[in-house]
């Protein structure tokens, strides 16, 4: 059974290492390395999440096994939970860690009162896609968002009641 440990501050920069290495092997041949070289800096620099920690972001690390196997980035907006990072490392996946961790965080959302999760998810991640539908996860809508340096994240948003 995995266990979900929140990150302190000072472990920030062992969770933006863990954060590079999940997402360069994931996002690369999706992205391209020029575009997720840019998303990693402004995203999952320490910097970048120390700063989302300080405006609300609740940071978990998911442990498997007792090795520190991917985490989860989330907080409450506009009376849901906002799923903003949920990653697993590739030699964690197909253990259910993923789905355990949403549960996890369902029944946070469930103890504050709110009505449903949801998360951006890229339209090209087709594994990722799958695995929230079969979670229950359903599309809402499609999004095109300028992140700066002339790229976007074309995502879709997904949503689960709780």
């Amino acid at each position: 059974m995995p266990a979900f440990e929140p990150v302190s501050p000072e472990q920030i920069p062992e969770l933006s290492t863990l954060a590079t290495s999940i997402l360069r092997e994931h996002y690369d041949p999706i992205l391209g390395k020029a575009q997720n070289d840019y998303m990693l800096q402004k995203f999952q620099s320490p910097e970048a999440m120390q700063q989302q920690l300080s405006e609300g972001y609740r940071y978990y690390f998911i442990t498997d096994e007792g090795e520190k196997a991917g985490f989860a980035g989330f907080y409450p907006k506009d009376g849901k939970m906002y799923i903003s990072k949920l990653y697993v490392s590739k030699s964690h996946r197909r253990r259910h860690l993923a789905r355990d961790c949403v549960a996890f965080i369902s029944r946070q959302a469930q103890e504050e009162g709110l009505s449903a999760l949801f998360l951006n998810v890229n339209r090209h991640n087709d594994g990722s896609i799958a695995a929230y539908q079969k979670m229950g996860f359903s599309i809402q809508k499609t999004e095109d968002n300028p992140i700066g340096c002339g790229y976007y994240m074309n995502d879709y948003v997904m949503e689960k009641p709780v």
